[in-house]
């Protein structure tokens, strides 16, 4: 392992304790009732989106290992999987915020459609390895 592929999955490993760590205040802000049911909601969701997207990126960046794509392209792969987490599941918490909801809407459709390309991409490489 080397490159975008071992520097992505060091920040992929190193970021689970904070979603583990998300895990833990969602208890205390469910615990406390400070939020509106949506805003628990969406609380939820961004943390789930989060765990569940940085193990998606570590199963694809293991996939990006073993295919012949080249450095730009991995790097592309990368930073796709990168900002597509950090859309998706950071649309959710934006609807925490006072009349934010459209933005986090977006926010979490950007997300979508930038890890749908980093699979795109992955299949790609596993295609044609």
């Amino acid at each position: 392992m080397h490159g975008p592929i071992q520097l992505f999955t060091v920040i992929a490993l190193v970021s689970l304790p904070t979603v583990m760590y998300g895990g833990y205040a969602l208890m205390g802000v469910l615990r406390d009732r400070k939020l509106t049911e949506h805003q628990r909601a969406m609380f939820r969701a961004g943390h789930a989106h989060a765990g569940v997207l940085l193990i998606l990126a570590l199963v694809a960046l293991q996939i990006l290992s073993r295919t012949t794509l080249s450095d730009p392209a991995l790097w592309v792969a990368c930073f796709l999987l990168l900002f597509g987490i950090l859309a998706q599941s950071g649309g959710f918490f934006l609807h925490l915020l006072p009349n934010k909801g459209k933005l986090g809407g977006r926010v979490t459709s950007v997300g979508a459609v930038l890890l749908a390309a980093a699979t795109l991409l992955t299949a790609y490489g596993v295609a044609f390895a």
